[in-house]
């Protein structure tokens, strides 16, 4: 067994801006943990998959992303999940909840994949720069020098990305490009 999650990334250009954003809050304030993955917008939670059927996820991500269309994404400001998550926010556009509730839909249908968590709670769109490992001390520190902070970008999400844990961190897998036209 191993573990995925599915998720949208950012141009390279914002992955380093956040980037330097987790290194600010390992540097800081002793909150390391979201420098396990590549800076993501998660669509699909972290779920096991049987290693011997790899090929069988693959082929249903690809023909999921196969029917999507690029969506533009909108990333505003910072917000938190207090007392320990900080994260850049990401606008919840129509395009992105659609995108998320039906690749869940999907996965649940296609695959029996399904989040019990995500069941129970409302998608919120977000890319984390501080994460669990943030102490309530040092979340009440740095929130009030993010709150207000400025932070505005747009790009165009084009694919899928599947990431894998390597038993440290997430890793890129695979990527599956959105193809579908009007």
């Amino acid at each position: 067994m191993s573990r995925f999650f599915i998720a949208l990334l950012p141009p390279q250009d914002i992955q380093d801006y956040a980037n330097q954003i987790r290194q600010y809050f390992a540097d800081n304030y002793a909150s390391r943990g979201a420098q396990n993955s590549p800076p993501h917008i998660t669509l699909q939670p972290p779920f096991e998959w049987v290693d011997t059927n790899f090929s069988l996820l693959e082929t249903c991500l690809r023909e999921f992303a196969k029917e999507q269309k690029s969506i533009p994404i909108t990333l505003s400001g910072f917000a938190a999940f207090p007392p320990r998550v900080i994260y850049i926010d990401v606008v919840r556009s129509p395009q992105i909840l659609t995108l998320q509730a039906n690749l869940m839909a999907y996965v649940e249908n296609k695959l029996k994949i399904v989040d019990k968590v995500s069941q129970t709670r409302p998608f919120a769109p977000h890319m984390t720069v501080a994460f669990r490992d943030l102490t309530k001390q040092n979340f009440k520190a740095a929130w009030p020098e993010f709150e207000k902070r400025q932070l505005y970008f747009e790009f165009i999400a084009e694919k899928l990305t599947l990431l894998l844990h390597d038993g440290k961190r997430w890793n890129i897998k695979s990527e599956f490009n959105f193809d579908f036209d009007e």
